[in-house]
């Protein structure tokens, strides 16, 4: 008797560049308008290198439609030498965070990497903003619907951390929940395989610019709390 095999389909989801969320003068901008910073440019650029040499075409490419992933998105095209409309899909932006102001110092650690730690509760809040659970609930449906579609049959989706990190948890895992020490470096590719009866994830934290990431051993956010805590030792009153 001949084997079934699904017939799977390809997502290449990936993160954003690298991005700058303070100024220099401490000030954070608002996650809603950052654009890509010049390394964030230069890994975009080198993830389109990269699907070109591999002879990778999308036939769709969907956005969370923040400046960063639109930016990311485009650089990647031109880089691989595909014209294609960038779709974008405002359920799939990242986790929404509160105000960081409003964070005493002592809660400023779990503010920043509570969320990512483990099997993370639904009701662990990003900075005191949008809870895990709440950031499902809307990413959850809008992917869903995208594997439900077969009208294409290689994806390319640029979004965030702490999406793609759902998104993969709940891939691998069959059923909704949230892996949260899953890394997702700037610009990084996630390879994941699809159809109506399973998934398939076949590499996560892909990163152009670093592959065995050798530079690295802290993760984002831990870096981004580390930047935060110096900006406003720098900037104190003495």
């Amino acid at each position: 008797m001949t084997p079934h095999w699904p017939q799977r389909r390809r997502i290449y989801l990936m993160r954003h560049g690298s991005v700058d969320y303070f100024l220099p003068d401490g000030t954070p901008v608002h996650p809603d308008t950052v654009p890509l910073n010049a390394a964030g440019q230069a890994q975009a650029d080198a993830a389109g290198r990269l699907f070109a040499t591999a002879g990778v075409r999308f036939d769709r490419v969907i956005v969370s439609g923040l400046p960063r992933t639109v930016q990311t998105a485009e650089r990647v095209l031109a880089a691989s030498d595909q014209q294609l409309e960038i779709e974008i899909q405002p359920a799939l932006q990242e986790i929404r965070p509160g105000r960081l102001a409003d964070i005493p110092r002592e809660g400023l650690r779990e503010a920043f990497v509570g969320a990512f730690q483990g099997f993370a509760d639904e009701s662990a809040r990003f900075l005191g903003g949008e809870s895990i659970g709440e950031m499902l609930d809307r990413i959850l449906p809008a992917f869903e619907r995208l594997l439900a579609d077969d009208s294409w049959q290689q994806l390319l989706l640029v979004l965030h951390g702490a999406v793609n990190r759902g998104l993969l948890s709940y891939l691998m895992a069959g059923q909704r929940c949230f892996l949260g020490r899953i890394e997702q470096a700037p610009a990084c590719i996630n390879v994941v395989d699809v159809s109506a009866e399973d998934a398939v994830v076949r590499a996560i934290n892909l990163a152009p610019t670093q592959w065995l990431h050798e530079r690295e051993r802290h993760t984002t956010m831990e870096k981004l709390l580390a930047q935060y805590l110096r900006l406003q030792d720098t900037l104190a009153p003495r």
